[in-house]
């Protein structure tokens, strides 16, 4: 399990890249994440290219950076979902709280 980060400062975007399982293991690293981000960012990017799997309480995670971008409001793009990750946002409805590519 890997999570980076990166603050695109041009477009006021911090993306996000989590590798590996996206699990209860990484939860410290995926909220310091976003957490620490600079004033300002309006726009977050989760990358899942090279993420195998994710669990519930992944999805627990999303939910809370969800709340901490602004709720309803949020701007949260989810991109690179593999088939079997992607299974796991429609069968839990994500798809209607975020924007999954």
């Amino acid at each position: 399990m890997s999570i980076t980060s990166e603050y695109l400062a041009g477009s006021r975007t911090l993306r996000i890249q989590v590798s590996g399982r996206f699990d209860f293991s990484c939860h410290e690293a995926f909220r310091a994440a976003y957490e620490s981000t600079h004033l300002g960012c309006e726009r977050f990017e989760i990358d899942l290219t090279d993420a195998e799997y994710l669990d519930s309480s992944a999805l627990g995670m999303l939910l809370v950076l969800r709340d901490h971008a602004g709720g309803d409001s949020a701007d949260i793009e989810i991109q690179n979902c593999r088939p079997g990750v992607r299974k796991a946002f429609s069968i839990s409805n994500f798809d209607r709280l975020f924007d999954i590519h």
